[in-house]
């Protein structure tokens, strides 16, 4: 049997998507509505522009203000002499309606005076173009205003951005200054739980009923501390050890972690060799990563894909002014899934504090959060680009380092005890008491000062006899940072271990690039601290 052309499957195939790329193509291109009375003149201007512009025609003044409204389009060529009404009074009442008034109006017409041309321009038009015109004119003049309207049009979504990104950062500083405040004081009162369970798993026999309740209250400390760790990296309160790092192999790690617990999702890693350096908080960071693969995975329920790019950037002025970075270097990290994707309001909200798409009681609203809080601390950015029912891409960007990447952390050892004095400035009677109780466990005479002004007297009095003192950051009057350069000031040579619930902020920072010895964080176990005195005090 013979099959005719038209119903010929792939013949037809081709013709529908021959069409569909015309159509396509004529959607992407600038719409010129032109008014003219005259079909010559219609004809001739069709002719000159149907191959670039998607042509719309009106040959009166009324149809040109209703076609206006209609279709909005990029651009009018506008006649002057028409019956019915003239091109000056279409051009007027264009200006003067809210919908058309941006429309930029070029008369096209015979007539030249200069006082004719002086009208139009009051009018409202952009351009005054006489007849009998050259087509290459016409073409070179729409082509000009066409272009200075995408660049306006740049211009405004850009400033639009910018708005944006203001008004988000005030509202996430604002909550930040809240969370920052609530997790300090939570992390002192954390501190008291931990050391006080510290205190009573050291007298107790690990068969007695009580020993796993405690070991239990000690987990939920450090799940608390972790929570506490998230409010502190919305609320960018600083770096807690910054190293410098090869992302490729964050990634590998962390990658690792999350692949052996969710073996339904496909890890795809693009990493690009010689990767710079970067200069971060790897704990920080690593909690980042794991926030967003954890929110790839909600993405895609049962199964997906998840796809990690690394890449060397530079980031131009122009791109960099928009997220108030500065210019340079940057190494780019790529999160992808395959997911369910965000609609264009989940986006503008889903780095803000305590949103959530989840029900009830699924999700904190902190994760978002605080990543974009550690990767701004972090003098990064991080953006977001989605499609409802495509996925979605987090991009991060890290200023890169030119330093060597730093070894891995020491491995952890034991409790280890010592006999030194140590001066214990704080000014929460709690901390001071669960704190000299510690110390004293682990061997230590400890001198109590219960403010920075305090801590400098007793200094002055007893330094031949003090080894060390740990210094709390945040105090009235005093504050750690006065503190510090007084006693400083006294004994340049003297060993100083800051402490505080909040994270090394750029304060804290200022005097360990001063020579302080180190920090610890609260809520600080007895392990901990131990190690921490043990490195300062038996450092040269």
């Amino acid at each position: 049997m013979k099959i005719s052309n038209f119903h010929h499957p792939r013949r037809n195939l081709s013709i529908r998507v021959g069409m569909v790329k015309e159509i396509r193509m004529k959607e992407a291109m600038h719409s010129v509505l032109v008014v003219d009375d005259s079909p010559k003149n219609v004809d001739l201007l069709v002719n000159t522009l149907k191959d670039d512009y998607r042509l719309e025609i009106a040959r009166s003044g009324p149809i040109a203000l209703d076609y206006a409204k209609r279709l909005d389009p990029d651009l009018i060529l506008l006649d002057i002499m028409m019956p019915e009404m003239d091109g000056f009074e279409v051009c007027s009442r264009l200006k003067a309606a809210p919908e058309t008034k941006d429309i930029p109006v070029v008369f096209l017409t015979a007539m030249s005076e200069t006082d004719d041309k002086t009208r139009g321009f009051e009018m409202g038009a952009v351009d005054y173009i006489t007849k009998p015109f050259r087509p290459a004119e016409v073409n070179a003049r729409i082509r000009a205003h066409l272009t200075l309207i995408e660049r306006r049009e740049k211009i405004q979504q850009q400033a639009l951005k910018s708005m944006e990104l203001f008004h988000q950062a005030q509202k996430v500083e604002a909550m930040g200054t809240l969370a920052g405040g609530i997790a300090h004081h939570f992390n002192n009162l954390l501190m008291g739980i931990q050391g006080r369970t510290s205190l009573m798993l050291m007298d107790i026999d690990p068969s007695h009923l009580f020993y796993e309740h405690l070991k239990g209250i000690e987990k939920n400390v450090v799940s608390a501390a972790d929570l506490t760790k998230q409010l502190l990296g919305f609320a960018r309160r600083g770096k807690y050890e910054v190293r410098t790092t090869d992302l490729n192999e964050l990634i590998k790690k962390t990658t690792r972690m999350f692949g052996r617990t969710k073996k339904e999702i496909k890890i795809h890693c693009r990493l690009q060799e010689d990767l710079w350096a970067v200069e971060i908080d790897q704990e920080q960071i690593e909690q980042v990563m794991m926030n967003l693969y954890v929110n790839a995975w909600q993405a895609m329920p049962g199964s997906g894909d998840l796809i990690l790019e690394t890449q060397n950037t530079k980031l131009d002025k122009d791109f960099s002014k928009l997220f108030s970075v500065e210019e340079g270097k940057y190494v780019k990290i790529s999160v992808t899934d395959k997911g369910i994707g965000m609609d264009q309001a989940t986006q503008q909200r889903v780095f803000e504090p305590f949103y959530t798409t989840k029900g009830m009681g699924k999700g904190t609203g902190l994760g978002l959060a605080s990543v974009y809080g550690i990767i701004k601390n972090h003098d990064g950015i991080i953006d977001v680009y989605s499609w409802k029912g495509e996925g979605t891409t987090f991009n991060i960007y890290l200023p890169a380092s030119d330093k060597r990447v730093s070894g891995g952390k020491k491995p952890t050892g034991e409790i280890i005890e010592g006999t030194e004095t140590i001066l214990f400035v704080d000014d929460e009677d709690m901390i001071l008491k669960v704190g000299e109780q510690i110390l004293n466990r682990l061997g230590y005479k400890v001198i109590i000062a219960k403010s920075g002004k305090e801590a400098i007297e007793l200094y002055k009095k007893d330094q031949e006899k003090i080894d060390m003192v740990i210094l709390d950051m945040i105090m009235p009057d005093v504050d750690g940072k006065m503190a510090y350069e007084k006693l400083k000031q006294i004994n340049p040579g003297i060993k100083v271990l800051l402490s505080s619930g909040y994270s090394v902020t750029g304060q804290a920072q200022e005097i360990l690039d001063r020579g302080c010895n180190g920090f610890i964080q609260k809520p600080y176990s007895l392990k901990d601290i131990s190690l921490k005195l043990r490195e300062i005090l038996d450092s040269e």
